[in-house]
């Protein structure tokens, strides 16, 4: 697979990955993680260990790096890359615009986001607008839970919760804990230390 404007690895497609057991809680606790004495477990998504275990073994493969693509009908969409290089493991977030032939990495996450984030309506927007005509993910709540890392708001609207319920749910998380979890990342997310506070979204003005 090639994306232009990122040359740092052999990248492969990973949406079939998504389907997996063991894959969001792989990739959403890290949003959950940090100096809580509560930290997320695969169960809150409906893993358990061996699978996630088992999945991190695919996710991490240095020879393949999975690449999610979250493309949008009308305005910019999302590439989640495994960056798997050894001694420096991370996950890129790019933008791809309309009318351009480059993607833009924005932000990486290695234990925590840097580079710049969206808010949560623009992580709305883009979840709620599939392109048919692009390869990539089509459903909208697996396309929310794949660009939620980047969530750079420290408030929310109160209809955030629910919403990632929601979506969290779709993806395999029990109902009777769903909404602690959704709580849970949602505070972490929206806690985190802000890099700028004249911060602006790098959709503003595309």
């Amino acid at each position: 697979m090639l994306i232009k404007g990122y040359d740092d690895g052999p990248l492969v497609a990973g949406e079939s990955l998504l389907a997996r057991p063991g894959f969001w809680s792989n990739y959403l606790m890290m949003c959950g993680d940090g100096s809580s004495a509560t930290r997320p477990v695969p169960e809150w998504f409906g893993d358990d260990g061996a699978d996630t275990d088992a999945l991190s073994e695919v996710l991490f493969d240095p020879e393949r790096w999975p690449v999610f693509r979250v493309p949008a009908e009308d305005g910019p969409g999302a590439v989640v890359i495994y960056r798997n290089l050894v001694g420096d493991y991370g996950i890129d977030y790019l933008l791809t615009h309309p009318g351009r032939s480059h993607a833009q990495q924005i932000a990486n996450w290695e234990g925590d986001l840097s580079g710049t984030g969206l808010t949560w309506h623009e992580l709305v927007r883009l979840a709620d607008s599939p392109s048919p005509a692009a390869e990539g993910v089509e459903d909208t709540a697996a396309r929310l839970l794949l660009v939620l890392p980047l969530l750079a708001d420290s408030e929310v609207p109160e209809s955030a919760s629910a919403r990632l319920s929601a979506a969290l749910t779709s993806a395999g998380a029990p109902q009777d804990t769903v909404f602690s979890t959704a709580e849970h990342l949602l505070t972490r997310l929206t806690r985190r230390s802000h890099h700028d506070p004249t911060w602006g979204s790098p959709l503003s003005g595309s």
